[in-house]
């Protein structure tokens, strides 16, 4: 056993019968014999199945520390291995360096005031700081909130109030998005406050802003932090390292809800830190001699913060950041330069690689796989991945944000078939069935229904948000994915397509009812019905299906410019229908399944 592992207590694994398994037959997954092993890709299905059921079996324990002991293990084993490269900000830290940078600002934050279980907000790019303060305010036991960067006004203002985020750390400006700006909008108060000592009425709970690129009225900057502790406090930050529970919730990452309004997903140290460490173990970061993962992905996501930020602590692996936005042509530069061996990606960041020119001229030799995940994959794109950018070990995922996030997960040397057609194999010690969508009742094998999760991945549930959690976790801590799936014999899950309307564009969760929601603050709209539709590049595309109120006129670009700076970009409608009716129900319910094939056949896709 290797030392990192000795460092971690051991936590027991254990199952108790879930509470409404409908079908006698089910019970059969109490005997041993019905466990999964997916320690190593399944070869032969558990005796005793017929139904869509799956459980991962594994021989590996799961880990208790927090996220703090993750990074200091991993420290004392590879002290002088790079742990995080940032190519555009020329930093380059080692597992020790990195290590001490946030030992000293997790004290920094404790003389500031903050306390254990306080919310601290993250908004901004892939920065240094950003993985310095995930994991300094872990050490802390200061709850980080994950902030997407391209929040306008009114949604980084709901999201600060939902959470009541006492600190929060941002740039002054990253291209065209004036955080601070935004923040004086909010907070007049700022400029006029000692630092730390904010009092606003839009942010009440708001008291400390802490800038990383330069000084501002009314803030602190990060040395300022840095130069913040004295002994006490690091004191403080050694007896809070044995109190801290990793069953302590510790980060909040916000999804929308069909409601229009963003979701604090809560998730814990055990929830992170063990998704981190069953996704590194599938890919085989265990095992590998040197990992050194490409990551366009963004920090914000838990596709960047777990399955990049947490396999880094957890595993050793390094982590090289081609850019501070989305650069694809940097992205290859990156695997050219720094030799990187696997990368991450959603499909559209992967079919931007292979669209580059000329890339017959970059050495590919060190690559061997990656991961692709956050929104359907093609299997042609899989295929020509595999092909054309030497990643003989491409992995496709599956997960959500619930979910810490993956669930499910290839391994590197899947045939053909499993990697072109499903989204992998179950992780260990996840549990996965799929239901009718009316009955509940587990459907048989292979048939599809909705993919319901349970395990160490699930969320507590929803940030103060009672009525919305038990809308998909029970009593019985199944959690309703809202997608249509089936399962294979073998524990590999294939994704039929979304019960939910949410459209997934790049990667990105975007939810009708926000922007329709937002839409119909418009004076010329009478009715709006948002649908995605297909797009080569990104999967999806947004578009609003209008009704205009009587002697109204008006055209798409009137639409679009109504809506740049007030939501994020993303959500803004690529296209803009002007319709005189929807498609209905009996019931006088919009079918928006027809109403996104009448779209793309209207608009030629």
């Amino acid at each position: 056993m290797s030392s990192l592992l000795c460092l971690w207590r051991r936590r027991a694994t254990c199952c108790t019968v879930p509470r409404g398994l409908e079908c006698s037959a089910a019970w059969s997954w109490l005997h041993p014999s019905r466990g999964l092993h997916v320690d190593h890709p399944p070869r032969r299905p558990p005796p005793g199945g017929g139904i869509s059921y799956v459980h991962g079996a594994s021989a590996v324990s799961l880990l208790s520390a927090t996220i703090g002991q993750s990074l200091d293990a991993a420290a004392r084993r590879w002290p002088q291995r790079e742990a995080v490269v940032f190519l555009q900000d020329g930093v380059r830290k080692t597992f020790q360096h990195l290590q001490r940078d946030v030992e000293q600002v997790a004290a920094g934050l404790l003389a500031l005031g903050l306390q254990p279980g306080d919310r601290l907000g993250l908004w901004g790019p892939n920065t240094y700081e950003w993985i310095l303060f995930q994991f300094a305010s872990a050490k802390a036991g200061i709850v980080q909130v994950s902030l997407n960067p391209a929040y306008q006004l009114k949604e980084a203002e709901f999201t600060l109030r939902k959470v009541q985020c006492k600190a929060l750390v941002c740039p002054s400006s990253f291209k065209t998005q004036k955080f601070c700006e935004m923040l004086r909008e909010l907070c007049p108060e700022m400029d006029a406050s000692p630092p730390g000592a904010i009092r606003s009425a839009r942010l009440p709970d708001l008291r400390t802003v802490i800038v990383t690129d330069k000084r501002e009225a009314g803030t602190l900057h990060v040395d300022d932090v840095f130069q913040a502790a004295e002994s006490r406090h690091r004191r403080r930050l050694s007896e809070l390292d044995a109190k801290l529970s990793c069953d302590d919730a510790i980060n909040i990452q916000f999804t929308s809800g069909t409601t229009g309004n963003p979701k604090g997903v809560t998730l814990s140290h055990h929830n992170v830190v063990n998704n981190g460490y069953l996704v590194g173990l599938r890919a085989g970061y265990d095992w590998r001699p040197r990992v050194r993962v490409c990551m366009p992905v963004p920090l914000y996501h838990c596709f960047g913060s777990v399955v990049g930020g947490m396999c880094m602590a957890v595993h050793g692996i390094t982590l090289v950041f081609p850019s501070t936005a989305y650069d694809c042509q940097a992205n290859l530069d990156a695997i050219h330069r720094e030799r990187c061996n696997f990368v991450y990606g959603t499909p559209t960041m992967f079919t931007d690689l292979l669209g580059l020119p000329h890339l017959e001229k970059y050495d590919l030799s060190s690559m061997e796989g990656g991961i692709m995940a956050a929104s359907p994959c093609a299997p042609e794109l899989v295929a020509n991945v595999r092909a054309k950018l030497n990643m003989k070990e491409i992995m496709i995922g599956y997960g959500t944000t619930e979910n810490s996030p993956v669930t499910f997960l290839g391994f590197p040397l899947d045939d053909d078939e499993l990697k072109l057609r499903t989204v992998g194999c179950v992780l260990p010690h996840v549990e996965a069935k799929v239901v009718d969508v009316d009955t509940g009742e587990t459907v048989p094998l292979g048939a599809a229904g909705e993919l319901l999760i349970r395990g160490s991945c699930v969320m507590h549930g929803y940030w103060d948000e009672p009525d919305k959690t038990r809308q998909v976790l029970g009593p019985d801590r199944w959690y309703r994915t809202g997608d249509v799936a089936s399962l294979n014999a073998l524990g590999y899950c294939s994704i039929e397509g979304r019960i939910k309307d949410m459209i997934i564009r790049g990667g990105e969760n975007i939810y009708p009812a926000e922007i329709e929601k937002f839409l119909y603050t418009n004076d010329k709209v009478h009715e709006v019905q948002v649908v995605g539709v297909k797009d080569e590049r990104l999967g999806e595309q947004v578009c609003a299906c209008i009704r205009l109120k009587e002697g109204q006129t008006c055209t798409a670009e009137e639409i679009r410019t109504f809506c740049k700076g007030q939501i994020s970009h993303f959500k803004i409608p690529h296209y803009v229908v002007f319709v005189d009716s929807y498609p209905m129900t009996a019931s006088r319910k919009v079918k928006k399944n027809v109403l996104k094939v009448d779209m793309e056949k209207h608009l030629g896709l």
